[in-house]
């Protein structure tokens, strides 16, 4: 996990990590769909069952499903119930050393509804939280660590950590988290809301030199694998996916939720959610971020594909998964897991028996036998607007060659007579 220099071109002020956007860079002309790469995929067994399990960084998944840090991984009880469940991972909910200047307050979250605003029948497309990192001591917390791998030893445990900026605190907090066992690593520099003053959360994730210099701290003292979580509030999430990764982190993980005013309450003219009358910006999530969700994994992807090809560095997507289809789409943009928290608030733990029986069906469907079989499968598929204009012109011109027919009676063969004549009849 040695941290390697980075020039200057990558940093910057201002939360872009730079002063021009580097996602467009990577989608450049796309060359058409690699034809080996489409007969490669390797065909499933009839009647095998697909297999969804991963290894990522050396860690081994029965699933690809993780849950994601918050609510459904707060405690013992309730990280327990996910391994029961199935869960492929639990990440826990963000500690940090001093619990006691986290305060939260109640009610914490909204709903958007499809629907006029105060719906109360439409269905749950996008939710808000300012909900902050654990509020319960840390030392609780490590026990509940310990306690779970000793119960789970085969099973994978990511502690999420966020600290002040310190380096001194940064490295105290892994050590102790380390000795508890966990198997890896997310370091929290994407929420959106909560201690911005302190330099904790996004505004690590959107500064570039302040992220290189704690990714540094973390990963000369870290011993095991790293993951960077990434905010999508920013121009270019590439910028800072790219720091993370040549700074030593061994993946990036995103999205985090989407800084956002879920609304005001047409009612008694009070935003939502209210607190004491009054309210703060907070993370959106669910359904609605999913599109969203799946451009950023797919810059970042594109990215990794094209500067750490022969890496073994990996990336997690996150944002609106409720079935197995939408876990498929973010595979297919190259995510080797795929988390899900807000889906777990709504739907309970049991929701991964569902998103594992929708992936498997769709592995089905096309003959896929394991998820190294599709990852990263269409990410061929995207390409410049100004290349889609180039690929649509040739498409028609070809379209029309075919409409006008045999320019010579030479041209005409034996096998092909009738389609030949039908090119040349005009109704």
């Amino acid at each position: 996990m040695a941290t390697s220099p980075l020039t200057s071109s990558f940093l910057s002020t201002g939360g872009t990590c730079g002063t021009r956007s580097r996602e467009q860079s990577f989608l450049l002309r796309a060359p058409a769909p690699d034809s080996r790469r489409c007969s490669a995929l390797r065909v499933r067994a009839s009647g095998a069952e697909p297999d969804l399990s991963v290894r990522v960084n050396g860690l081994e998944m029965p699933n690809p499903f993780v849950i994601a840090s918050g609510p459904p991984g707060t405690n013992y009880t309730v990280m327990k119930r996910a391994f029961d469940e199935g869960w492929g991972a639990v990440i826990a909910k963000t500690v940090s050393l001093d619990s006691s200047k986290v305060i939260n307050v109640t009610p914490r979250y909204a709903r958007l509804r499809a629907g006029s605003n105060g719906s109360a029948k439409g269905e749950i497309i996008g939710w808000q939280n300012i909900e902050l990192i654990s509020d319960r001591p840390l030392e609780t917390m490590l026990k509940e660590f310990k306690q779970l791998k000793e119960e789970y030893p085969e099973r994978i445990l990511i502690a999420s950590i966020m600290e002040e900026y310190d380096k001194a605190a940064w490295q105290e907090l892994i050590e102790r988290v380390e000795e508890t066992g966990v198997d890896a690593f997310e370091i929290n520099f994407s929420c959106p809301h909560g201690m911005p003053e302190r330099k904790m959360g996004a505004a690590v994730g959107q500064d570039c030199a302040l992220l290189e210099e704690v990714c540094g701290w973390i990963n000369e003292k870290a011993t095991i694998p790293v993951w960077a979580k990434m905010t999508p509030n920013i121009t270019d999430i590439t910028e800072p996916a790219r720091v993370a990764l040549q700074t030593g982190c061994e993946g990036v993980s995103a999205i985090n939720t989407i800084m956002s005013v879920m609304g005001i309450n047409l009612n008694t003219l009070h935003p939502e959610p209210c607190v004491e009358g009054y309210s703060t910006p907070g993370g959106y999530s669910a359904k609605a971020v999913h599109p969203i969700a799946l451009a950023k994994v797919m810059s970042m992807a594109k990215m990794m594909k094209a500067e750490f090809r022969d890496t073994e560095k990996s990336l997690s997507g996150i944002g609106g998964v409720q079935t197995g289809g939408d876990a498929a789409e973010f595979i297919l943009l190259g995510a080797d897991t795929v988390q899900v928290c807000t889906g777990v608030m709504m739907h309970g733990y049991g929701l991964v028996k569902q998103l594992s029986a929708e992936l498997k069906d769709f592995m089905r469907k096309h003959n896929f036998s394991s998820i190294d079989d599709f990852k990263g499968h269409s990410l061929q598929y995207f390409t410049t607007h100004t290349d889609l204009v180039q690929r649509q012109q040739e498409a028609i011109r070809q379209r029309k060659a075919i409409k006008k027919g045999l320019q010579s009676d030479k041209d005409w063969t034996g096998d092909g007579f009738v389609k030949e004549t039908e090119s040349m009849v005009s109704n």
